[in-house]
């Protein structure tokens, strides 16, 4: 026993002696965090669905303030009361992202395997067709979904799905295909009429997860996520709307994006090829990308490799 912790001993003196000596060792284990384009520590995501004709104001007070959303829209339900047209979606929509949301809104887990394909290929065809360019994305209707329909739209070409299960965190999600929201547009303020009490205390909490969103230091994905209906014809709503934008618009440190352009940047990220000394990064992606190392920011361009100097 004796000659065992003795040998313990002395290998523990020698690493630490050696790794002490040899900076390569330590370097091993220095962690690389991922930064957003131009090396912002944070990103906002503005998300709705449906297609309500609602969404002319909502995109225009989006522009005012510089703002970029991403639309889930039905395309079976373009054109009905109270939806968009198929005519204007595309210039209305210029500068912001369409998305899947399904054909015509159904419970997709009520679906055979073939009525869920249907429900997104079809969606997916058509939207591409009025937008011009691939659409990759998607929100579930009603936030419904399960393992299989999951399983089902992998194939389909979506590369994300977002849920309704608010998180109200600011965490990079795990798997795209069942992303959770940082919250809902007001918090859970307005579900339930005549209930003052709660939409203040909602409204509350909605605008102190903005705020912690604002202030933190660490990295943070936040995703606000509703419909353009609810405000409808209610200029209060309206009010609180601008109110929020203003709030998170022309903030230095934050990335407005596509929910899509996310998905592609944390998969350009994840895919950079480091050396084991952490010295060396290629990235074999079409974008640049930002990380931080030992609290410096680096960026390395795209199909380039960048020697970090010690």
């Amino acid at each position: 026993m004796k000659t065992t912790i003795l040998t313990f001993t002395l290998f523990i003196f020698f690493y630490t002696a050696h790794s002490q000596t040899n900076p390569e060792i330590t370097k091993i284990g220095i962690p690389i965090e991922m930064l957003f384009p131009e090396g912002k520590s944070k990103a906002l995501i503005l998300s709705y669905d449906d297609g309500r004709s609602e969404d002319r104001r909502l995109v225009k007070l989006m522009n005012q303030y510089k703002l970029i959303g991403t639309f889930h829209l039905n395309s079976n339900k373009l054109g009905l009361p109270n939806y968009l047209n198929k005519t204007e979606i595309k210039e209305l929509f210029t500068g912001h992202e369409v998305s899947v949301h399904s054909a015509n809104h159904p419970f997709l887990n009520t679906l055979s395997k073939i009525d869920i394909v249907y429900e997104i290929a079809e969606d997916r065809k058509e939207l591409e067709r009025l937008v011009n360019y691939p659409v990759r994305g998607m929100a579930y209707p009603f936030g419904n979904y399960n393992d299989f329909i999951v399983e089902t739209i992998k194939g389909l070409g979506i590369e994300y799905a977002r849920t309704v299960y608010d998180s109200y965190t600011f965490n990079i999600p795990e798997n795209f295909l069942q992303w959770r929201p940082t919250m809902h547009q007001f918090s859970k303020a307005y579900y339930e009429p005549n209930k003052p009490e709660n939409d203040k205390k909602e409204l509350d909490l909605f605008y102190q997860t903005i705020n912690t969103f604002i202030q933190t230091k660490d990295l943070a994905l936040m995703d606000i996520w509703g419909h353009s209906y609810e405000m409808g014809s209610d200029e209060s709503k309206w009010i609180e709307t601008e109110k929020f934008f203003k709030m998170l618009a022309n903030n230095p440190n934050i990335h407005y994006a596509k929910q899509i352009d996310i998905v592609d940047y944390i998969n350009a990220f994840n895919n950079l090829k480091f050396s084991v000394d952490k010295n060396k990064v290629f990235n074999t992606s079409s974008l640049t990308i930002y990380f931080k190392k030992e609290g410096k920011t680096y960026s390395v361009l795209p199909g380039k490799m960048l020697i970090i100097s010690n």
